[in-house]
């Protein structure tokens, strides 16, 4: 099969192939899997609108919409996710989290039953309204897991959260400043792991860094910068906080295949 721009290649997909379910319809000519999946690292990687979305190369955009929904809704993209993660480096283990741009055609979300707003993770910050993507990269720079907050959120709030997805016996956990409050560092150690994170200026009992070991938290920088260059992760143009959360685990699970 030919590769087009934003497209992923036959060694990619044989990866990924066999954890798609078939789709049925009772067209006679329906769009593959693989079409589909393409359709969305286009949609992702080019930051462009459902509606301007190739119907000559991908079909009807409201197919292709529907399809994401279908495998957002289902977990399917979590899942295939989590099955690229083979044999992963828990040695040292990189948390960090990036701020994202909330577009104005993120807004105005349609309200519960209740009349209440459903929150979708969009804060007001010094940046203006954003959305944090907070993430853990493992000792080769691939990432385990993600998690949403309002750009407002501080990056400690959600770590134990995310950190507690694993089994962090004997691993290294590296983070910034952010990271370095008494809570998060009892924690980590009641897990039978430790942590290189660097005390603020202002603290009262500050302890020792392997610097050393602390130079390896680039990888979690590296794949924040990997991810945004899928432009519809760099910007957040999604009302809701699941859809631009697929096109996270899209970016990611075009990552792992490379």
């Amino acid at each position: 099969m030919t590769q087009r721009r934003y497209e992923i290649n036959d060694e990619q997909w044989e990866q990924i192939k066999d954890m798609f379910p078939p789709y049925q319809t009772g067209r006679p000519t329906k769009l593959s899997n693989r079409t589909m999946f393409n359709a969305f690292l286009w949609i992702a990687r080019s930051g462009a609108a459902w509606r301007d979305l190739p119907e000559e190369r991908y079909g009807s955009w409201k197919t292709a919409y529907s399809r994401l929904c279908k495998w957002r809704d289902s977990g399917l993209l979590i899942a295939i996710f989590q099955a690229l993660h083979i044999e992963p480096d828990f040695e040292n283990l990189s948390i960090d989290s990036t701020s994202i741009k909330a577009h104005q055609h993120s807004g105005g979300c349609k309200k519960n039953a209740d009349g209440h707003e459903v929150n979708q993770h969009i804060g007001v910050s010094r940046g203006g309204k954003t959305t944090k993507i907070h993430t853990v990269v493992d000792g080769l720079g691939n990432p385990l897991a993600f998690l949403l907050t309002g750009g407002q959120v501080y990056d400690s709030v959600p770590a134990i959260n995310l950190l507690q997805e694993f089994d962090i016996t004997g691993s290294h956990i590296l983070g910034d400043k952010a990271y370095g409050s008494e809570a998060i560092r009892n924690w980590i150690t009641a897990k039978q792991a430790s942590y290189t994170i660097p005390p603020k200026a202002n603290n009262q009992n500050p302890w020792k860094v392997d610097w050393y070991r602390y130079k390896e938290r680039h990888l979690v920088e590296c794949f924040f910068n990997k991810i945004k260059h899928f432009r519809r992760v760099s910007t957040r143009y999604d009302k809701l906080a699941k859809s631009f959360l697929s096109f996270v685990y899209i970016a990611a699970i075009f990552k792992l295949t490379l």
